[in-house]
């Protein structure tokens, strides 16, 4: 049976560079980074080079990034300091934002009474700017905007320079969810001045269980993890070496490489969409998942011209692995709070499934998955 793998943004392969360097740091650095021997030391000299190289590959500061166990720590952890430690009373966001922060919102709005003020979203889930500034001008509170870089079940891109700048004038923070971009979108933070931005490397071929928060200098940062005084004191717990030098490699392959392989990927998701076109009438794309310039290049949601609740499970019998929605949410029957945001209920109710690509498709393999579709739905 194939294997064609288009969840992508659910996950990805490791790269086998990253296998190797993680089986090495495994067998040779077996120190706990924070014992004060030769071998403790060697493995606290990795850790910093890895932030070292990782900091430099967004223009930052070795000790702006903190070493977690992904993004949803790190979110939790920037935005409850936002709170507790920032005294932040307002937070700015969107409803279709990972549930990472939706429900990481709703816990501090029960323990702190904080406000939550959600931007207008246009026809197709894209942030209203206007409304933005106005929400930022209509508070004299201490304020964060938390808005997705990409959003992880449309694509959607957010403008982050024209929000920073928005911020800056307002004098309000900044913090973005960049899981889906960081390793396919080039950031700089002396050109962006974002505040917070968070990432996970299994988005960029790297292992699972690891990421890092980056939180800009002059931001005290309090734990959330106690027990130690890792991590400058940010984070408690021994770190998990040999996931962030495979951490450090893949980010390093995907900057190395991001012209060269944005450019296919891109060539991969516009061949698809071409022949969506061509051989399914009455198709559609979520949100700005069509268009190049609006959205990723690693996503497309499509829209089918009715409901077919068995579609996702007989494209898996054929080998084709896609999403509905989120990997996060794909056992719940309430559908996706993202398309529910914005689509009206009879067109949300029809087939909606997420393809994400990497480097490792093929057009032959976009050529099965058109067959393998008309046999199912035509």
């Amino acid at each position: 049976m194939k294997n064609i793998y288009l969840d992508n943004a659910a996950t990805t392969p490791i790269l086998p560079e990253v296998i190797d360097v993680i089986t090495e740091t495994m067998i040779n650095y077996y120190g706990n980074p924070s014992s004060t021997h030769q071998t403790g030391r060697k493995s606290k000299s990795l850790v910093e080079t890895a932030r070292k190289n990782i900091a430099k590959q967004f223009n930052a500061a070795a000790n702006e990034i903190i070493f977690t166990a992904g993004a949803s720590e790190a979110d939790n952890l920037i935005l409850r300091n936002a709170v507790t430690n920032l005294k932040v009373t307002t937070i700015i966001s969107s409803k279709i934002e990972h549930h990472a922060i939706l429900h990481t919102l709703d816990n501090l709005v029960k323990e702190f009474k904080i406000n939550v003020n959600w931007v207008d979203l246009d026809e197709k889930g894209g942030v209203n700017y206007t409304h933005l500034e106005e929400l930022l001008q209509q508070t004299n509170e201490k304020v964060l905007v938390s808005l997705m870089y990409v959003n992880n079940e449309i694509g959607n891109l957010l403008d982050i320079k024209k929000v920073s700048e928005l911020c800056v004038s307002n004098n309000a923070l900044f913090h973005s969810d960049a899981v889906q971009a960081i390793g396919h979108f080039k950031i700089d933070v002396e050109q962006t001045p974002i505040d917070f931005f968070v990432s996970s490397a299994h988005k960029f071929h790297g292992p699972k269980g690891v990421g890092f928060a980056y939180i800009k200098k002059g931001f005290g940062i309090n734990p959330i993890l106690h027990g130690g005084e890792q991590e400058r004191g940010a984070r408690a717990g021994t770190e998990n070496l040999h996931s962030i030098l495979g951490m450090e490699k893949a980010l390093q392959v995907a900057c190395d490489n991001l012209k060269e392989e944005s450019t296919y990927i891109q060539a991969v998701k516009s061949y698809f969409i071409q022949e969506l076109k061509k051989n399914f009438e009455g198709i559609q794309f979520n949100g700005y998942s069509q268009d190049e310039n609006s959205s990723s290049y690693i996503i497309l949601n499509v829209r089918f011209p009715k409901e077919y609740p068995m579609l996702l499970f007989n494209l898996d019998l054929k080998g084709i692995a896609v999403s509905g929605g989120s990997a996060c949410q794909s056992g719940s029957n309430k559908g996706s709070h993202v398309l529910n945001e914005f689509l009206t209920g009879n067109e949300a109710n029809k087939t909606s499934i997420r393809f994400s690509f990497s480097k490792f498709n093929t057009i032959e393999e976009i050529d099965y998955v058109i067959n393998s579709l008309k046999e199912l739905i035509n």
